[in-house]
């Protein structure tokens, strides 16, 4: 979607404001739902999930591949497209703990799946740029649909190694309330260019349902009943730490994404195959530092890990900025966005293990749909912060848009450095009931 604001806009006759907000929807969707997704897998199975949630998926590329409007392009790609996601990814993190018992080999685990997530991630610009200039950008959709009915082909044979639980009550009040706290926060922030007063009432609004979530499931959790999502997933450092690091790697990621592309196309006037092809420097430096992962977690720790990759991103960042100021030339992206590209790939793995192996095999639904909700609810920020930043200057002044969405994406990545400070030298295998 990053590379086909141009073409988007043109043929469905909206502005890069519309675009964003389809983009920052599709993200928020899979942030709000992520948490009962993950608490669905014990429901229902998670091989169950993953399916379903690749067919509506499916479903909602086909619709996005013909809609004739920006509505019915948000219903296909933000709505439908965003509740496949949340409903798919889940069940891959739980897998991937499920089946490996040890840290270092499901560091190896996480590590592929980081380094294909990161990458596909990454190479999407590129993929989606060449399809879109050789096509159409509604081939590009075509294409996810093809896709998904491979994976679904592949996966036909996949063993669920924990059997699921029908008769598992599942908090549906907690569900509305998290989902609707979490839009009205993220909806506050796109509307802070359009109107102050808005923006102000939806950030209350949203604070406000989720502070009745959070009363809601210590009401549950008192009552010995099973709330959405447990307190106690709260009360290990650890995990809290590792939380708030991987909220900023995936901020850090979508929001330089959508500020990158949208000033290469509309300040620029590249299109989407040009804007594809700069994005290969953060492909290729988030493909080298993701497949090392398992090398790298043998002979540092998670924590160290981490702090390097904060510290190569935030280099990035600054590099983005000092070059690419006043400079002509699109190449003047590249080393920024290569450093960032390793950053980012040398800490998503081990952000992730430091999570999931916070707690045993019982709590591995709740963390990794928590896990997940918070990483997209940073992807969602990202693009709704620092694009809300971007589109608000970017015909008067794009330079200085530009510059300010990256400096509050520096700051951002400061916070995450911070963060991963204080994760510890060493991680300690749950016990099994994931106290």
């Amino acid at each position: 979607m990053n590379v086909m604001i141009n073409d988007i806009s043109r043929d469905l006759d909206t502005t890069v404001r519309g675009v964003q907000v389809a983009i920052t929807i599709f993200l928020l969707v899979m942030a709000a739902l992520m948490i009962p997704g993950g608490k669905l897998t014990d429901r229902y199975g998670r091989k169950r999930c993953f399916t379903v949630g690749l067919v509506v998926y499916g479903v909602g590329a086909v619709l996005s591949a013909v809609s004739p409007g920006l509505g019915i392009l948000i219903l296909g790609n933000s709505i439908l497209e965003g509740v496949g996601t949340a409903l798919l990814i889940p069940p891959v993190y739980i897998l991937a703990t499920l089946l490996f018992a040890d840290i270092t080999s499901r560091a190896r685990a996480f590590g592929v799946i980081s380094a294909l997530g990161g990458v596909g991630a990454a190479a999407g610009p590129l993929i989606g740029g060449v399809i879109t200039s050789a096509i159409s950008w509604r081939a590009a959709f075509v294409f996810q649909a093809l896709v998904i009915v491979v994976i679904v082909w592949l996966s036909r044979h996949l063993d669920d190694p924990v059997a699921p639980e029908p008769t598992r009550p599942f908090d549906t009040r907690g569900a509305v309330l998290s989902s609707v706290g979490l839009v009205l926060v993220v909806m506050g922030i796109l509307a802070a260019d359009d109107n102050g007063w808005l923006m102000l009432g939806l950030l209350v609004a949203g604070g406000l349902v989720l502070a009745l979530f959070f009363r809601s499931v210590r009401a549950k959790e008192h009552a010995g009943e099973e709330p959405l999502l447990s307190t106690s997933l709260f009360r290990s450092r650890t995990s809290n730490l590792g939380l708030i690091t991987q909220n900023t790697q995936w901020l850090l990621l979508m929001g330089t994404s959508f500020v990158v592309a949208a000033y290469l196309q509309v300040v620029r006037g590249y299109d989407a195959i040009q804007t594809g092809v700069i994005f290969t420097a953060a492909t290729g430096g988030l493909l080298l530092s993701s497949l090392a992962a398992e090398r790298l977690a043998k002979r540092h720790s998670q924590r160290t890990l981490v702090l390097t990759g904060f510290v190569v991103s935030i280099a990035g960042i600054v590099v983005l900025l000092a070059m690419v100021i006043g400079s002509p030339s699109a190449w003047a992206f590249a080393p920024g966005l290569l450093l960032i590209g390793l950053g980012l790939g040398v800490m998503l793995t081990p952000s992730v293990n430091v999570v999931q192996s916070s707690f045993g095999e019982e709590r591995q639904g709740e963390i990794s749909g928590l896990s997940r909700s918070v990483s997209n609810l940073g992807s969602s920020l990202g693009t709704a912060i620092a694009g809300t930043i971007l589109v608000a200057g970017i015909t008067a002044t794009p330079a200085r848009a530009y510059g300010l969405a990256m400096i509050v994406l520096a700051v951002v990545a400061v916070i995450g450095l911070v963060a991963s400070a204080y994760l510890p030298h060493t991680l300690v295998q749950p016990e099994r009931d994931g106290g």
